[in-house]
């Protein structure tokens, strides 16, 4: 099988949520047997040089300066039909290689990674009858809507509303010029049916690479330490991190002084760098995210907002993590509460369920072992690309 599998970055090196939904697919369709040539949009903010991927995939990138303009947001919000997040993304030289790659070779499928890239299908259909799967990673309007319900800024919300409705348009009419859609949770499936699609939809969720998890290096956990890694430029995560110091931080702290708070994540903005609070440690990126996931206790995720799958949950379960995370964190993740984790929503559930995994140690590590069972039995990496091949050959 030849597959084509169209990116809106490189997914390279896979330390990220995005980077790791996307390298897990294409190191799963290699595991499998499936000869890949990824077409990746090379952008400033997650720029790689040529041969990232070299190992998994015949990588041919395309530099697209994605970075966003003030008056290029204006006229889109005034003028175009297209929604700002999406045009970022499209480029007549992506489409050129786009439609030279499907000149020059015979495709058994097309895998396009999201709403990103989903703007390319007319492009596609243009040059070739080749089925098309479309990965919905998230279902991009349910993120801006969960923003602006949360949202107190006037302008702000309205902003967030309008992108909304303009994504929705967009995520409805674009996939429905696909061939296939690959859900990422239940939840999202059933999004995607009310949005009115009517192309065969599966579930399939993100897979970890459980490999690098079960090499032998061991690191000590430091004690009374909770700790949060995630990306730091993406909407959601900020959100979550600033209620969580607003709501809870403050009162955990006075009940609880040894406790501390570890921050790690790419493009972490300067008002986190220069927090300076007592017991909060930012360490901005972290070059190996296992070791300082195993090197610390509890695991957060905070989150209001966002949609499809958190792909940090399921690594930190496959590193043996007790987690807690809110209900919208833990959405699409079939996990147990108080088994494989700790859910917590309201302020006091958060200092409750932090205070109880803090001082219960066989607690923490039957919540960690359950978790990581969990993962194994329902996300290893090669088996969830099979269910990606089974989708494919389901569709003709």
């Amino acid at each position: 099988m030849k597959v084509l599998q169209l990116t809106y970055r490189v997914p390279f090196p896979p330390t990220d949520g995005g980077a790791m939904g996307i390298y897990a697919i294409t190191k799963g369709l290699k595991a499998n047997g499936v000869d890949v040539d990824l077409l990746a949009i090379n952008t400033p903010k997650h720029a790689q040089p040529a041969g990232a991927m070299a190992d998994l995939a015949n990588q041919i990138d395309v530099f697209v300066d994605t970075k966003i303009s003030p008056i290029k947001l204006l006229i889109n919000v005034l003028f175009k039909s297209m929604p700002y997040n999406i045009e970022r993304f499209y480029d007549d030289k992506v489409s050129a290689q786009l439609a030279s790659l499907l000149t020059a070779n015979q495709y058994d499928y097309i895998h396009v990674d999201g709403a990103f890239v989903a703007a390319y299908i007319a492009t596609i259909r243009k040059h070739s009858n080749c089925p098309i799967i479309v990965r919905a990673h998230n279902i991009e309007y349910i993120i801006w809507d969960r923003l602006a319900l949360n949202e107190r800024n006037p302008l702000k919300k309205w902003f967030y509303n309008h992108l909304a409705k303009r994504l929705k348009a967009f995520e409805t009419a674009y996939y429905n010029k696909a061939d296939g859609i690959a859900a990422i949770t239940i939840e999202d499936k059933n999004r995607l049916l009310q949005m009115g699609l009517t192309k065969p939809i599966e579930v399939i969720p993100a897979g970890v690479i459980l490999d690098k998890y079960l090499e032998t290096n061991y690191y000590i956990e430091k004690p009374n330490t909770i700790f949060s890694i995630s990306a730091l430029d993406w909407a959601p995560n900020i959100e979550g991190l600033k209620w969580f110091f607003d709501n809870v931080w403050e009162k955990l702290h006075q009940r609880n002084p040894l406790v501390e708070f570890h921050i790690a994540g790419k493009s972490t903005p300067d008002w986190l760098l220069n927090l300076h609070m007592k017991n909060v440690k930012v360490h901005g990126f972290v070059s190996d995210a296992i070791e300082f996931k195993k090197s610390h206790q509890i695991m957060l995720v905070p989150l209001l907002s966002g949609g499809g799958m958190r792909v940090k949950i399921i690594e930190g379960m496959a590193a043996k993590k007790c987690i807690i995370s809110s209900s919208v964190g833990a959405e699409g993740i079939p996990s147990t509460h108080q088994k494989n984790i700790i859910i917590a929503n309201t302020p006091d559930e958060w200092i409750v369920a932090i205070e109880q995994a803090i001082n219960n140690e066989q607690l923490r590590e039957s919540i960690g072992q359950a978790a990581f069972e969990f993962v194994g039995n329902h996300f290893e990496n090669k088996a969830i690309t099979k269910k990606y091949i089974d989708f494919y050959l389901a569709i003709k």
